[in-house]
């Protein structure tokens, strides 16, 4: 069995700040860097240690700061990879979420894949495009951990299931600070599955 664990990195200041994310660079607050060690306990109780293992993370802050105590925890080194980045939000970057909430535009049901929602900002079919191509890079004999983002996860999974780009425009799964999303690959019919969905059990201990 291949096993793919994909997590969304901790609390961010720009989460606390109400600021929004995409490329904006932010660090873990405190919270987050619990919450990182909760993910990463999670994860060494979860992954025997004679298992083939691959760590690689997006390279904004917030991500690889979760995935660098995951790594020391798990022995691992950490690959960055830009691929599997949060999604551009371009001018709005940085600004309150308030700013975009007032000017974001939604896409046309004609289009979904190559409308920009502010000016500057990726359309959906380029950030597809970038997170289908890291997830092709992934190898098939060892299990894997991604440290990414929240909407950046809807694509790892529909990537994982063998969803075409051009059927993606609608597709969305809910994903939290420090979730654990669980992706399998085997059995008879060597078929690949979503064990779990964000799960945050091993965050309840953690106070909000």
């Amino acid at each position: 069995m291949q096993n793919v664990y994909v997590i969304t990195h901790a609390q961010s200041e720009h989460h606390i700040q109400g600021r929004v994310g995409g490329w904006y660079d932010t660090s873990l607050t405190a919270r987050g860097r619990d919450q990182a060690k909760a993910v990463a306990a999670r994860l060494r109780g979860l992954i025997p240690t004679n298992r083939d293992l691959d760590l690689i993370s997006s390279d904004l802050k917030r991500a690889a700061e979760t995935a660098n105590v995951i790594g020391t925890a798990l022995g691992k080194p950490v690959a960055l990879d830009r691929g599997f980045r949060e999604i551009s939000y371009g001018e709005a970057e940085g600004k309150p979420q308030e700013w975009l909430d007032e000017r974001i535009v939604p896409a046309p049901a004609s289009n979904r894949l190559d409308h920009r929602i502010v000016a500057g900002a990726e359309s959906k079919r380029e950030f597809m495009g970038r997170i289908y191509a890291s997830m092709s890079k992934l190898s098939d004999t060892s299990d894997t951990i991604i440290v990414t983002h929240g909407f950046a996860l809807t694509f790892v999974i529909a990537n994982w299931i063998g969803m075409r780009m051009t059927d993606a425009g609608y597709v969305n799964f809910a994903a939290t600070p420090g979730g654990i999303t669980h992706l399998q690959r085997g059995g008879f019919f060597d078929n690949k599955a979503i064990n779990y969905l964000n799960d945050t059990s091993h965050l309840a201990n953690i106070e909000c």
